[in-house]
């Protein structure tokens, strides 16, 4: 990690108490929101050295002295605030500090470009290693929930979602796989320059950077055709097993598609790695797998669902805060529990019953609602998560149920969501008391009764 710098030999002392999450205080400030970022990277495979040029578009929503953006293990070179060429900065081991001439008002806009580099690496956490993590050949960035600082300087915060271009120029054979609708591919000598444009809105921790020596095969649809286009980038001695692996893929897509109201985004691509993964990883508009979770098995069919049905519940609908994940886990797990049934493996009613076993028979000192930094990617949280959106399906009926998952992946597209949000969605589409249905599953330690019809 590089140590902290200044441009101009002075420490800004800059606080970020403006309403960070609670789950992650370091992360983030509500100070202001970035409306767009523009990534131009350099990256060179073989010394894992990256340069990069990040242009950050935004509007301050509070006055303020600094720009404090979320930034870690690479140095920033130069920094420019308004076209100004030298701006004040320094740097802190986990933020880049931008002093402005004068203070900026709420509702000002500004640009700010940073130029930086280094070799990056993944943070360290509660979680495990997050962010830009060197392959055997190759790059992975698994940025949930406080990576993407590790590659670019951000406001690091879900609720705070930008559209983004993104560069990436790297050697010659490798393919550069990013979020968002690939717009050009140049090649210049030994090297090869590829541009992303991502229209919808997309938090930080979405944001992805896929290298390696990955070719582009298109899933055979047949009577599953899904109007979405769902390419998959792989390795060429991996392209018949990923093409077996993710074969029922778009019939999950059209069975997704009926639940859940249209797809959110222009594709959904498939990044398939040569090194096998401990999880999938999911970002916005695509999955990366490990060649280990492309089998036939319930196990790595259902986890090919859930990472697609993350589009919709996590991507286009993202918790305002770290402390609603349920809001993306239990609704994953769920659409696991509705393609178990649509392909004929086990019924929703004893994946849930199945599941309320397995939650019984385990500790009951979890709050599904109100997890805990070190408890939010907790199996409990998705599977009583799960049994939570049971519990609606069941109090309403099928019909009701369905039409309101419809109404609420429609009404906050591409937005950010809270439990409030939710309780008040099924109060507008049913005549359910939802905080009293739903705070014994979410606020409560002492697991409910298995909900049944």
């Amino acid at each position: 990690m590089s140590s902290p710098v200044s441009a101009a030999g002075g420490h800004v002392p800059v606080s970020r108490d403006a309403a960070p999450d609670p789950y992650l205080p370091g992360s983030g400030t509500d100070a202001f929101t970035v409306d767009r970022y523009e990534l131009e990277l350099d990256y060179r495979v073989s010394t894992n050295r990256l340069s990069g040029r990040a242009v950050l578009h935004g509007v301050t929503r509070m006055p303020t002295s600094a720009i404090v953006l979320d930034f870690t293990g690479l140095r920033a070179t130069k920094v420019q605030l308004d076209g100004r060429k030298a701006a004040r900065f320094s740097q802190r081991p986990e933020q880049l500090v931008v002093s402005a001439p004068s203070p900026l008002q709420p509702g000002q806009q500004f640009t700010l470009e940073v130029r930086y580099e280094g070799n990056p690496s993944p943070r360290r956490g509660l979680w495990g290693e997050v962010g830009w993590e060197e392959l055997s050949d190759g790059v992975l960035v698994a940025g949930q929930p406080n990576g993407a600082p590790s590659w670019f300087p951000c406001n690091d915060h879900p609720r705070d979602k930008a559209s983004y271009r993104l560069t990436v120029t790297t050697d010659a054979g490798y393919r550069a796989v990013c979020n968002g609708v690939l717009q050009s591919r140049t090649t210049r000598s030994s090297r090869e320059t590829w541009v992303y444009e991502q229209s919808e809105p997309m938090p930080t921790y979405l944001a992805t950077v896929q290298i390696g020596r990955y070719g582009v095969l298109e899933l055979e649809t047949g009577r599953h055709a899904a109007p979405v286009p769902q390419p998959v980038a792989v390795p060429a001695a991996l392209a018949d097993r990923a093409r077996a692996g993710l074969s029922l893929q778009p019939a999950m897509m059209r069975t997704f598609i009926d639940c859940f109201g249209p797809y959110p985004f222009p594709g959904y691509t498939v990044v398939v790695t040569e090194d096998e993964l401990e999880i999938p990883l999911e970002a916005q508009g695509m999955s990366i797998l490990g060649p280990n979770h492309l089998d036939q098995d319930w196990e790595s069919q259902r986890l090919i669902a859930h990472e697609l049905s993350h589009q919709w519940f996590g991507n286009s609908l993202t918790a305002a805060s770290w402390q609603d994940i349920w809001l993306h886990e239990g609704f994953a797990c769920y659409a696991e529990w509705i393609w178990s049934e649509e392909a004929g493996v086990m019924p929703v009613a004893a994946r849930a019953e199945a599941a309320w076993r397995g939650l019984a028979a385990d500790a009951q000192d979890l709050l599904v609602g109100d997890p805990g930094p070190q408890h939010m990617f907790d199996d409990r949280v998705y599977k009583r998560g799960a049994l939570a959106v049971h519990a609606v399906r069941l109090a309403c009926g099928d019909l009701a149920f369905f039409a309101l998952l419809q109404e609420w992946t429609a009404r906050h597209r591409h937005g950010s969501v809270s439990t409030h949000d939710f309780i008040l969605a099924v109060d507008r589409a049913t005549a359910l008391d939802t905080e009293a249905l739903l705070h014994p599953w979410l606020y409560e330690e002492v697991l409910p009764p298995l909900p049944v019809r």
